[in-house]
């Protein structure tokens, strides 16, 4: 009988990903109201020593999968090792992040083992001893509840949607035997992009530019940013202006942030986007209508020109340094 939440963890550079221990936090509170245990799972080439700081999120027992070949992307080998782990331990069910990584591994376990899939998961709860997701369908229009089937129930979760909790756990550390099986993808060439540039998910400080930026120059938010030691951020509409890639979007549909400090500049403050940073720490909003909605939701609030207002708050932080 499926017992047990199980967590697939994934290291990058030597360090877990954060989507990666708010998943954790999230399957601890879900093993703890089934009275069950919280099982890690961690890949890679090196990742015993690493691997036992999952202790501290509350995972009683940290399987450990070493060898070269499941470093880095490595689908196949990857899929291969976890379909073992899963039907050795039996979990109830197994949370990934909703990372590139994370929704392909995911899906490939879901088809090999015939079991349910939901992905970028809003919400997670349990319901007669099942797993229930909340997610968006329609492109954010509407928020489902899904049942995931199957006897070992699958879900990703979305970016900054849970809080990092620390919870004590046995963080017994299990080496799994590594058996690679059939491999059908060759890796030939493998490049990777070296960018200064901070992940949006992962900035402590974000600046936001929306419809009021009137043109792709987002310079003046870059050099708040760049000063800030953080990242920026769009709205829908800027985004679908092409005014930004929509990597850099923030909403519902884009991506949801959860930093320190929020500076939505010449942003409306619609629904959408409302629901991609409202657990941000702090939030300042910068609007020329004293009406707009986003006031609604920000901690701090200037009504003037953003064109105006963003260049001398740079200046002031800047004579701070």
């Amino acid at each position: 009988m499926a017992q047990g939440v199980m967590v697939v963890a994934e290291l990058f550079n030597g360090s877990f990903k954060k989507v990666s221990l708010e998943a954790l936090s999230k399957g601890k509170a879900l093993a703890d109201s089934l009275g069950e245990s919280l099982v890690a799972v961690v890949m890679g080439a090196a990742v015993s020593e690493p691997a036992k700081e999952l202790a501290k999120y509350g995972a009683d027992l940290i399987v450990v999968a070493q060898d070269a070949d499941l470093e880095g992307y490595r689908p196949c080998q990857q899929h291969n090792v976890l379909v073992d782990i899963i039907n050795d331990k039996a979990p109830r069910m197994v949370l990934f992040g909703a990372t590139r990584q994370g929704k392909e591994l995911s899906a490939n376990v879901s088809a090999t083992l015939d079991v349910g899939l939901a992905q970028e998961c809003l919400d997670l709860f349990i319901e007669d001893q099942k797993l229930v997701a909340k997610r968006t369908l329609f492109g954010g229009k509407i928020i489902a509840t899904v049942d995931i089937e199957g006897d070992t129930q699958l879900a990703t979760i979305r970016p900054n949607v849970f809080e990092i909790t620390e919870a004590t756990g046995a963080g017994v550390v299990e080496e799994c035997a590594v058996n690679l099986g059939t491999v059908n993808v060759t890796l030939i060439e493998e490049k990777v992009e070296v960018s200064s540039k901070i992940e949006l998910t992962e900035a402590d400080y974000i600046v936001s530019g929306g419809r009021a930026m009137d043109g792709p120059d987002f310079s003046i938010l870059e050099n708040l940013a760049a000063t800030l030691g953080g990242a920026v951020g769009a709205s829908r509409n800027a985004v679908d202006a092409g005014w930004r890639p929509q990597t850099d979007q923030v909403g519902q549909t884009g991506k949801v942030v959860s930093p320190k400090l929020y500076i939505a500049c010449g942003i409306s403050g619609a629904m959408q986007h409302i629901a991609g940073m409202s657990t941000s720490d702090v939030i300042v909003a910068i609007n020329n209508d004293p009406d707009a909605l986003i006031f609604k939701t920000s901690d701090y609030s200037i009504v003037d020109d953003l064109f105006d207002v963003v260049p001398a708050i740079t200046e002031e932080i800047k004579k701070l340094a």
